[in-house]
């Protein structure tokens, strides 16, 4: 038997009721409009082979985000002191004389440990960026927006008053020095999580 519904001229629905010939609709002074459902039984081996079907999924409990960056990847994980060691970083450090410019401005190791600047690194999350797949191309990203926003400052800014261009020789400054040094970070970041 087909599901039918009647309308009446005001848009009221009325009952209907099958007969062998038809059907007829119950409230015969009004005119009606036949509508013909679409809707079709599904059989039961549909329904048993659509949940048979479903594939596994992963459930993280209540509260933990879902699967986190560098679990999905294939690529194995960075391993930040290897690739230092391959590269000779500190080596490369020493070389240059940065230890001891660093040791004359009274930045040591003894003084990183008294800071806790590893810790406060961490608590940031600076040494976990280092293996993050993304943080070379957010470090490009900022150091090309720096390097634009800059001559953009000075180009909008007007120079009437001397604080103006005391203020576009300040961001400019700024812009040039952090685009660069992101762009380095960037190289350097890049280059460390390189698999060799």
């Amino acid at each position: 038997m087909e599901a039918s519904a009647a309308l009446n001229c005001r848009g009221i629905p009325v009952l209907k009721q099958p007969y062998s010939s038809g059907n007829r609709v119950l409230n015969a002074n009004s005119r009606a409009l036949l509508i013909q459902s679409m809707a079709t039984k599904k059989s039961k081996s549909s329904t048993t082979k659509t949940i048979n079907s479903r594939k596994a999924e992963t459930v993280f409990p209540l509260g933990e985000p879902g699967p986190r960056p560098g679990t999905t990847s294939s690529k194995p994980p960075v391993k930040l002191l290897t690739r230092v060691e391959q590269l000779r970083l500190l080596t490369k450090a020493e070389k240059a004389g940065l230890l001891s410019a660093a040791e004359k401005a009274g930045l040591s190791l003894a003084t990183i440990e008294q800071l806790g600047l590893l810790s406060k690194a961490e608590e940031f999350g600076l040494l976990s960026a280092a293996t993050n797949p993304s943080t070379p191309s957010t470090l490009s990203t900022l150091s090309l927006t720096l390097l634009l926003l800059g001559p953009a400052f000075v180009f909008l800014v007007p120079e009437d008053y001397p604080w103006e261009a005391a203020l576009q020789v300040l961001v400019s400054l700024v812009c040039v020095v952090g685009g660069s040094a992101a762009f380095a970070a960037s190289n350097l970041v890049s280059d460390l999580q390189k698999a060799k």
